[in-house]
């Protein structure tokens, strides 16, 4: 693996640590900077977006750190992988919160769960969805290099994206979740690597490796 810097994205609505933990443990002569200067991330070779908590506040964090414009300038230049929340706030709008307009890096939604969720055999399912889930590829992408289909992953939401332009991968909780999405150089993903154990590790792995091109999309029957 050639030398490179990774940027993970600090607006104070992330797990840093845990995010650039994982990524010092796959790779192997990368410099992992945790980091809300706009200098250091455009001078990165990759870029980690992460979040966890309400949208509002995420949306709230980058426009008074000035990091939303630039979020949206290195999604279109740079190999970025947005995570949880992270990949909620690239939407167009979240029903989160009354209703919050996001970066609208790619087109779609975050929609809520619901008060009434119900599994195919009726059964109630809890909100926010928490814990391992399954999660089956649509497209063949260099993120899923060496992860097998319908490998399991760990979620904590309780909004839900749909976005069906770019879905790399679905999970089901009731309905339907566009578990992960991949648009030119940009992939973002639900569920959380970083404690998604040795999959969630080569998916990290995989991203190092990623120079951002996009591949000729098969569809994983």
């Amino acid at each position: 693996m050639s030398k490179s810097t990774v940027a993970v994205i600090d607006y104070g609505m992330g797990n840093l640590h845990s995010v650039a933990s994982a990524l010092q443990k796959v790779g192997d002569g990368v410099t992992v900077q945790v980091t809300d200067c706009p200098d250091t991330i455009f001078a990165a070779d990759r870029i980690i977006f992460p979040g966890v908590g309400a949208i509002r506040d995420c949306m709230a964090e980058l426009k008074s750190r000035g990091l939303d414009d630039v979020v949206q300038e290195v999604s279109a230049s740079k190999p970025m992988l947005g995570i949880c929340v992270g990949m909620q706030a690239l939407m167009e709008s979240s029903e989160e919160n009354g209703g919050v307009e996001c970066l609208d890096v790619l087109p779609g939604q975050v929609k809520f769960f619901g008060k009434d969720l119900r599994d195919t055999d009726g059964e109630r399912l809890k909100v926010p969805h928490m814990g391992w889930n399954t999660v089956s590829q649509r497209i063949d992408h260099p993120l899923w290099e060496g992860i097998a289909d319908n490998s399991r992953f760990y979620f904590v939401h309780s909004y839900y994206i749909d976005a069906p332009d770019y879905v790399a991968a679905t999970a089901q909780y009731g309905v339907e979740i566009h578990a992960a999405l991949s648009c030119e150089n940009v992939f973002a993903v639900q569920f959380h690597p970083e404690k998604s154990g040795e999959t969630g590790l080569r998916l990290l792995s995989n991203f190092l490796r990623w120079d951002g091109g996009q591949p000729i999309f098969r569809p994983v029957s």
